[in-house]
């Protein structure tokens, strides 16, 4: 068997991995170039060549003006939204997937619907709601809408878990004497836990980039995507790959943690 043949096998084996690996290493890029242009020290107000090196930028990430500011306040109304989604989402998917009523699929069918339509209609909705009933636009306005479509990524996630579940689980903790409290606190809550968790990390992730929604229902307020938005047109500070850089780390941290506590609680 010649070479070639044999590298010819080998790729047809290993087709879907490379094509992982490819897929993979193109997603990643943007991060990449994101990361490598933070320790970069630009001659003008633009952060597109590459200059001289520099760690100035993380030395001092709050070093421009109004941007901490709507950092803190991207951060708040992710923990808010992600916090009112999770409750109402989690109690909405055992609702929807341990109980029967009526409507019980428009209900559902009504739930998906802010995951399938574009975010400019429901931005549009929205703000034409808060128009009609004479809400000033602002902090609570913008939390509002984040709670809005967070919802329907926690109902999905949280609904998949609970539907998957095994009810004999349940049943033989109601044989051993235990309250429908202890049933759902010791029971059925940590096993639809790692999709109350995973509904909660995209509501977080969600909110916390969310540009077209917020955009039409800010008023006068900052939040960091839109403060990232404005400043390219003006000039993209270093400081704002800074932010980027570390919050992908914390990202990639938190995905390590769930895997490492995963395989110890399947070894245990």
């Amino acid at each position: 068997m010649s070479p070639w043949t044999r590298a010819v096998r080998r790729l047809r084996r290993n087709l879907v991995v490379i094509a992982g690996l490819g897929t993979l290493a193109y997603l990643l890029l943007p991060n990449v170039v994101v990361t490598v242009f933070s320790f970069n020290k630009p001659n003008g107000r633009f952060n597109y060549e590459w200059e001289r090196f520099s760690t100035d930028a993380w030395r001092d990430p709050c070093g421009v003006a109004d941007l901490c500011g709507s950092l803190s306040l991207s951060l708040g109304i992710a923990l808010w939204a992600t916090l009112a989604a999770t409750v109402l989402g989690t109690m909405t998917a055992f609702a929807l997937a341990r109980y029967r009523f009526r409507a019980r699929s428009s209900v559902s069918t009504l739930i998906f619907l802010p995951m399938a339509m574009p975010e400019v209609v429901m931005a549009a909705s929205l703000a034409t709601l808060f128009l009609n009933m004479g809400v000033s636009f602002g902090f609570w306005t913008i939390l509002i809408a984040h709670i809005m479509f967070c919802l329907s990524f926690v109902v999905t996630a949280v609904k998949a878990r609970v539907m998957s579940m095994d009810p004999r689980l349940e049943q033989a903790a109601q044989d051993l004497y235990a309250t429908p409290a202890q049933t759902f606190l010791k029971v059925t809550l940590p096993i639809a836990a790692p999709g109350i968790a995973a509904g909660a990390l995209l509501s977080f992730a969600l909110s916390f980039d969310d540009f077209i929604i917020t955009n039409f229902n800010s008023g006068s307020t900052v939040t960091f995507p839109m403060y990232v938005w404005g400043s390219a047109q003006r000039g993209t500070p270093v400081q704002i790959n800074v932010i980027g850089t570390a919050m992908f780390a914390i990202a990639v941290l938190c995905v390590l943690a769930g895997q490492l506590v995963g395989r110890r609680r399947q070894r245990s």
